[in-house]
């Protein structure tokens, strides 16, 4: 698959009619997205499409596959949380090919959101991939080389880091970034670390997402003006493409 990126790859695309939501947990990405879907749903074709690996959708997925749904989704969502730890050394071969194949399964989902963005309908993507920071906790590279003397996990790790520098060369044409502070964060989402909470808000908030065009949004306000602003920047950026 990486042979394929690397030969039809294209610098820089731009997906119209693609908007990405991003932002940390409490922020209310999915409500957003799900509002959003739904207000471009009456102006065209449009989908909602899930970006994310183990934890939210798809680990709910997982979890409802019959008979052994539930303890492998256990299983997988506690080697990604053990390989998220980016101060510590991967704990092996095992765990490093399984989140080179999550990473692969975000490549596909990309991959499927560009085919809907050539066909004319527009996406509204929950999270997006990013190449800048690893960590899968940031949507970027859950594979670092200066954290194995694995040569094998060295060398996914390298095919992995490649991975994502195409995926974010595959830019949206808006991103929006809902912004929160660490505490009111916590308050709706009480059973998350707000240590963890703090990390994630300060590097989402250093991103650009390869000089897509981002639009900031406090999401600590009312709900309805955060839809608001939302649906004036896809408005906007609909018009930077025409």
């Amino acid at each position: 698959m990486l042979e394929f990126f690397t030969r039809t790859r294209e610098r820089d695309v731009l997906l119209v009619g693609v908007f990405a939501v991003v932002g940390c947990d409490g922020t209310g990405k999915t409500t957003l997205t799900e509002d959003l879907l739904a207000r471009l749903g009456d102006q065209g074709p449009a989908k909602r499409r899930y970006l994310g690996l183990v934890s939210g959708e798809t680990g709910d997925k997982i979890k409802s596959l019959p008979f052994i749904g539930a303890s492998l989704e256990h299983n997988l969502h506690n080697k990604a949380n053990r390989a998220l730890d980016m101060e510590k050394k991967l704990p092996g071969t095992g765990t490093a090919l399984i989140m080179y194949l999550l990473s692969l399964l975000r490549t596909v989902r990309l991959l499927r959101i560009m085919r809907l963005s050539r066909r004319g309908v527009q996406v509204i993507a929950d999270r997006y991939p990013q190449a800048e920071i690893p960590g899968f906790h940031y949507d970027g590279p859950g594979l670092t080389v200066n954290r194995t003397d694995n040569w094998l996990v060295h060398k996914l790790a390298l095919r992995e880091q490649k991975l994502y520098e195409w995926m974010a060369e595959q830019k949206p044409a808006l991103v929006i970034r809902l912004n929160i502070d660490a505490d009111t964060a916590h308050a709706r989402k009480p059973d998350h670390d707000i240590t963890e909470l703090s990390d994630k808000i300060s590097v989402i908030s250093r991103l650009n997402f390869n000089g897509a065009r981002v639009c900031d949004i406090d999401a600590c306000i009312p709900y309805p003006q955060v839809l608001d602003a939302a649906l004036q920047a896809i408005n906007q950026a609909r018009q930077a493409t025409l």
